[in-house]
């Protein structure tokens, strides 16, 4: 017989890993990086399911010769597989064409025959080919070929082959729905006597159902399984409790482990442990105890994972204290702690701030033979990274080195994060170097820390480019590498790639981590879209992705940015019902949001309450707080503060001293502000830019030129040279005093030294120009608009107020009308402005209108102010969008649709 199939010939792996991994070795730069800031678009997904991707050449696809249903309308558009799944079928099916058995697949392409689809599945061999395989040629979901599907699944079973029976079931389960699923049991269950056990199919059924996550049809299953005398597996049960647990249905936890304790099967150590991990998730940790306590009762002593799972409930929520004495306790009932234990609590102090405790414990653990792992030496830098503490981190990874612990992508993005952050790029930059081109890595790898080390040194782009390659040529890529290019699109603000990338990480089988959760989340709070970010949060609470205290503190800190007090606090609240306790770096958001809203009291009892939960404050916590009282006036409490930071061992830095010397210049205090600075000095702080400016800036206001001047000649002396902050100080102390010369030549010299204007430059000389005589404020204005004068919220005000000034109430009205339908927001003073003019207004009835040369000028100022903000307004009008999250497939994967765009269609 002739076999009647085309084979295409192209090379499935033009290269070999080795050389993958020279070619990625080649595309990273040397310590002197070049970055590529500009993100193009993601052509992943095209390139995946195009009809040019991998097994298809000039628009014929390979695959699609082997399916019965090749004739329908969507099968050029069917993309239930991913590329690596079709490059392995393809090969599968070549080597059963070249072992002479191609009539079988012939036979099997003219019609779906349950018995040739299970030759060809068992010729593939793999059960993962033979999945994907079954994927891909099911393009059809009629009465007869759900039948045949069934019958398929039959034969499995009874050829030692359930696990792939019940997946093709599951799969058929979640296309159909729960209607025709009832269907399909009974049809198996009529006619399973001729080919497999009555427990055999039920338990397939019930398991298929589990995995397509169809909790009732799994129960009712049970209970038929009841009805016939059969007992449920263990293993099956337990994964019932797992998604009873993740649904909340705690009444049908119950009454199942009542069913089972009178019917069998007995529970298991692993039930219990099931049990207790799905109601520590949600934080029912009482209940999980009262579960620990209830093994011994029947029979079930607590293992080491018991023990973990309860110390890891109370690391999540911040009880370290509790989580050591539950390891004491383990210790104690004759239960050894494993590396699992003591990574789960030196990463918790670390998070908490106490470096000093978790590096204790992880000394010590290696007293009582327990060696620290990669994840253990991964959790203590992060911890050194977090206190800063760069050169500890780096001691600590030369001693992972010595000891022969390999490192892994996360150890590349904690060491290369905290040089970049905390420490000098340049150093950063020959890390990542050395990690990649030094053969640290495994081989498994490579392509995770490839594509991280990309990403650090800005290379979006290549990125992306090799993640699309890898995938093309099926090399591994594990969730760590997704996690790289999403955070940094997300980094980017650009929320729909980061969501894309997302998509083909679940389609490849690759579950979210918490990281994922908080890149995602990440995105949307940097660029003010809370109500996105908490929509994506509920969704992914409803499906039991991993959110944690990370995802929930970018989201604060969200809120805080945009000024939503009442939101955060909402948040906050909400965060111990989910379960999550806040860390160290969640109370530094709280307290520093607080601070910054004005709620700096509140903030201070936040402080008191991270003390209480035995988390250690870091210098930012004090610096915030110190920050706001100094504000506020209340310098006392301000320097008490400050001689807490030095009792705790914490040295106050430059910016510490810098606001409580700000603090002293706001309230004319300029003795002790110098007093401050002298101590600064003498213990070993050198002043900065920002010092010299807040002092020189405090003697203006005090109407010291002297003083100003003689800080201004030690600014110099330091090696500092002026910067605009400087220079819009003096100039708003020259045209204070009516020295209006002296400020233009002021504003000629910083333009000369290449310092550029700013928006306070601008205004503080508009402010002038506008009190000035008319011919001298015309030569000012023009200077000024032949800089590039950039109006904003304040210009706006202050010509209003002047028009108000000027006695044209009516022309300040006029022009505030015309703001308001241009979108300007109001503040606080433009509406003071407008409500003089409006009651000036209505007690003169009789005031003066005439049109003075100086009115004219002020109207072209203000013409020029309402021109700009009104063409701003046009253009971010029109590049502002509006995105709905929506879900996007059965596995957990997203799309943000632009709301705009649909109403228009």
């Amino acid at each position: 017989m002739r076999i009647n199939l085309k084979v295409g010939h192209f090379p499935l792996f033009p290269t070999s890993l080795y050389t993958s991994q020279l070619l990625v070795l080649h595309s990273l730069s040397p310590p002197n990086k070049t970055l590529n800031p500009k993100v193009t678009s993601f052509s992943t997904v095209s390139s995946y399911y195009s009809s040019n991707s991998l097994v298809s050449v000039n628009g014929f696809d390979f695959l699609e010769q082997f399916s019965p249903f090749r004739n329908l309308a969507n099968s050029s558009t069917y993309t239930v597989i991913t590329s690596n799944e079709r490059r392995k079928i393809v090969v599968g099916l070549s080597r059963v064409i070249k072992d002479e058995k191609g009539y079988i697949l012939e036979a099997f392409s003219r019609d779906f025959c349950p018995s040739f689809l299970v030759k060809i599945i068992k010729l593939l061999g793999d059960k993962e080919v033979a999945f994907a395989f079954f994927k891909y040629v099911v393009q059809d979901y009629s009465e007869h070929t759900v039948r045949s599907c069934c019958i398929s699944a039959h034969f499995l079973a009874a050829g030692d082959l359930r696990l792939l029976a019940q997946d093709m079931l599951s799969w058929i389960f979640r296309r159909i729905g729960k209607y025709r699923s009832d269907e399909v049991v009974n049809f198996m269950w009529r006619e399973h006597y001729k080919y497999e056990c009555d427990f055999s199919v039920l338990d397939s059924l019930m398991r298929a159902f589990l995995t397509a996550e169809m909790v009732s049809s799994a129960l009712e299953i049970m209970s038929k399984m009841r009805d016939n005398g059969l007992r449920p597996s263990s293993s099956a049960v337990s994964i019932l409790f797992k998604l009873l647990l993740r649904i909340g249905d705690y009444g049908s936890v119950w009454k199942l482990l009542r069913d089972m304790l009178h019917k069998g099967p007995r529970p298991t150590n692993n039930l219990f442990n099931v049990m207790i991990l799905g109601y520590s998730r949600k934080g029912r940790l009482r209940t999980g105890e009262s579960l620990f306590h209830l093994m011994r009762k029947f029979g079930c002593e607590p293992d080491v994972f018991t023990y973990n799972i309860l110390i890891n409930a109370y690391c999540i929520r911040g009880w370290t204290s509790y989580a050591l004495n539950w390891v004491h306790m383990m210790v104690e009932h004759g239960c050894n702690p494993s590396i699992s234990t003591f990574s789960t609590v030196i990463n918790a102090l670390c998070k908490e701030g106490n470096v000093v405790e978790a590096r204790k414990l992880f000394d010590g653990m290696q007293e009582v033979g327990v060696f620290p792992s990669t994840v253990t030496y991964n959790a203590m830098m992060d911890g050194y990274v977090k206190a800063r503490e760069i050169f500890q981190a780096n001691l600590l990874y030369e001693e992972m080195k010595k000891n022969g612990v390999a490192p892994d992508a996360i150890t590349l993005n904690i060491l290369v994060a905290g040089h970049y952050k905390y420490g000098r790029e340049e150093d950063g930059d020959r890390l990542l170097w050395d990690l990649t081109v030094g053969g640290l890595f495994p081989d498994y790898l490579f392509s995770d820390v490839s594509i991280a080390g990309l990403c650090w040194t800005g290379r979006l782009n290549e990125a992306v480019a090799l993640l699309d390659n890898l995938l093309e040529k099926g090399i591994p890529v594990s969730v760590i590498a997704f996690n790289s290019i999403i955070a940094a699109y997300s980094k980017e603000g650009l929320e729909e790639k980061a969501f894309e990338v997302y998509n083909i990480m679940v389609q490849f089988g690759q579950t979210p981590s918490a990281s994922t959760c908080a890149s995602l989340l990440m995105g949307f709070s940097m660029t003010g879209r809370l109500q996105e970010a908490r929509d994506l949060m509920a969704k992914m609470i409803a499906m039991s992705f991993p959110i944690n205290i990370t995802a929930c503190t970018v989201l604060l800190d969200g809120y805080f940015k945009k000024g939503d007090v009442m939101g955060a606090r909402t948040l906050w609240d909400e965060m111990e019902n989910m379960g999550i306790a806040p860390d160290a770096v969640a109370f530094s958001a709280l307290i520093d949001g607080l601070v910054k809203a004005g709620f700096v009291e509140d903030g201070y009892d936040a402080f008191f309450q991270m003390i209480r939960k035995g988390l250690v404050p870091n210098n930012f916590v004090y610096n915030s707080l110190i920050t706001g009282f100094c504000n506020s006036g209340n310098m006392n409490e301000a320097q008490k503060l400050e001689r807490d930071m030095r009792e705790m061992g914490l040295f106050p830095d430059i910016f510490t001293i810098n606001t409580i010397i700000n603090g002293f210049c706001k309230k004319g205090r300029m003795k002790l502000a110098i007093d401050s600075f002298v101590e600064m000095q003498r213990s070993g702080l050198q002043p900065d830019i920002v010092t010299y400016n807040t002092l020189i800036n405090g003697f203006c206001k005090a109407f010291d030129v002297v003083n100003a001047d003689n800080f201004m000649t030690r600014m110099h002396a330091s090696g500092w040279e002026p910067d605009i902050t400087t220079y819009n100080i003096r100039l708003h102390g020259f045209c204070s005093t009516r020295r209006i010369n002296r400020a233009v030549m002021m504003l000629d010299e910083l333009v000369s030294a290449g310092v550029v204007p700013n928006t306070v430059t601008y205004n503080t000389m508009m402010n002038s120009a506008c009190n000035d005589i008319l011919d001298r404020a015309m030569i000012l204005a023009a200077k000024l608009l032949k800089m590039a004068f950039i109006p904003n919220t304040v210009t706006a005000n202050l010509l209003l107020s002047h028009l108000w000034k000027q006695g044209l109430p009516q022309r300040t009205l006029i022009w505030g009308q015309k703001l308001s339908e241009i979108g300007f927001e109001f503040d606080e003073i433009t509406y003071k402005i407008l409500d003089k003019a409006s009651h000036f207004i209505q007690e003169n009835t009789e005031y003066c209108t005439e049109t003075t040369e100086k009115s004219l000028f002020l109207d072209f100022l203000m013409y020029i102010t309402y021109d700009y903000i009104r063409r701003s307004r046009a253009y971010s009008d029109n590049n502002d969008s509006s995105y709905e999250l929506v879900q996007d497939g059965p596995c957990g994967s997203f799309k943000l649709v632009n709301k705009a765009t649909v109403w228009s269609i």
